[in-house]
């Protein structure tokens, strides 16, 4: 992967950026989508975040290269503290890391989201913290996408400002994805039925605290509310 070819699961998240966008990319890396939608002529403006020094000094030398010092700045900061009041960024990505971390970036640095109308997140592991945060922060889920790529799925969460609720299988797999059910969609939550049925099983030979009891109780109906969408 490089600024030219992006993995699918980046290019994936560029798509949803949208024409002329100021964009902060949080946790960069080498800084590849910043310069790939700049090269692209999506975007003419962008700052790329990255709190750990390789990756950050990898972003610069990258930048660098392409010639896009004047185009791409790139800050050493943690999370949305790369964003700076005069830099009028209205689009946020944030990407590879998980649910909760993600969550945890856009909490600690609400007051830098006023001028955001946008925030694309990819994230690894328990998308459901995003979706819990954006409805307890007055965000609405506008896009989703699922993919897979190097036999890992990946799921894509599009934010825009608004008031949403959804149920609580809608905020486990996702609103659109639900609705989409898409062949990718059903091998994620398939994988996950046979993981959480098998947990299930040693649970029955654990004895019966009340911890185990409750354990079992959550699990179970977990495996009947997406087995029941998986069905329907």
């Amino acid at each position: 992967m490089n600024s030219e070819k992006l993995s699918k699961r980046l290019a994936a998240v560029a798509s949803f950026v949208e024409q002329g966008a100021t964009l902060a990319d949080i946790g960069s890396d080498h800084a590849y989508l910043p310069c790939f939608l700049v090269q692209a002529g999506k975007i003419s403006k962008a700052i790329a975040g990255e709190v750990v020094k390789g990756p950050f000094e990898s972003a610069i030398k990258n930048v660098q290269k392409k010639g896009l010092t004047d185009i791409i700045t790139v800050r050493l900061a943690n999370g949305l503290e790369a964003i700076h009041a005069c830099d009028g960024v209205d689009t946020v990505t944030i990407a590879g890391m998980g649910g909760p971390l993600i969550a945890s970036i856009l909490r600690d640095g609400a007051e830098k989201l006023q001028s955001v109308k946008r925030i694309i997140t990819q994230p690894n592991i328990h998308a459901i913290s995003i979706r819990e945060w954006a409805v307890q922060n007055g965000w609405e889920i506008v896009e989703e996408q699922i993919l897979k790529e190097d036999n890992k799925i990946y799921e894509i969460i599009v934010l825009e400002k608004g008031q949403a609720a959804y149920g609580e299988l809608e905020m486990m797999v996702g609103p659109y994805l639900l609705k989409q059910k898409s062949d990718v969609f059903i091998e994620k939550w398939k994988r996950e039925l046979d993981e959480w049925e098998r947990v299930l099983s040693s649970l029955e030979n654990a004895g019966n605290t009340t911890e185990i009891i409750e354990k079992k109780e959550q699990l179970q109906k977990k495996i009947e509310l997406i087995g029941g969408a998986l069905i329907h």
